[in-house]
């Protein structure tokens, strides 16, 4: 099924609600999502939840439908460079790191930019950017 944002390319990088949400909402309307994940620390939504289904919990199967999964290490460089290349061929980030982590990680809006002149950077937090 066809749905309004199909052929945009969303990069999820956010953990504990807020992100996925946004990615679910996305890939509900058709858009392609792919969810970074780093490695040994998943999601914890994976693990949310006491309802469960031959050993998967119901909660995370509703905030990863309509998702793809991959893992990338962004603290390391081969996993930022990984990242980086993605961003080249995405439309759209979605995080919802603590304020600055990304530029920690030298992955701020203004290297996706370089990389990407028309990468929109979504920012959601529960708390504010400050």
């Amino acid at each position: 099924m066809v749905g309004a944002l199909d052929g945009i390319r969303v990069l999820e990088l956010g953990t504990l609600i807020a992100g996925p949400f946004v990615g679910r909402l996305l890939g509900d309307m058709g858009a392609d999502v792919i969810k970074v994940e780093p490695p040994r620390a998943p999601d914890p939504l994976r693990t949310w939840g006491q309802a469960e289904l031959n050993g998967h919990r119901v909660f995370w199967t509703v905030h990863a439908r309509n998702k793809r999964g991959i893992t990338l290490d962004l603290r390391k460089p081969e996993g930022r460079d990984l990242f980086l290349e993605l961003v080249e061929k995405s439309d759209i980030v979605v995080e919802n790191f603590r304020p600055g982590t990304l530029e920690k990680w030298d992955l701020g809006y203004d290297v996706l930019s370089k990389r990407n002149s028309g990468i929109i950077l979504v920012r959601v937090s529960g708390y504010g950017q400050t």
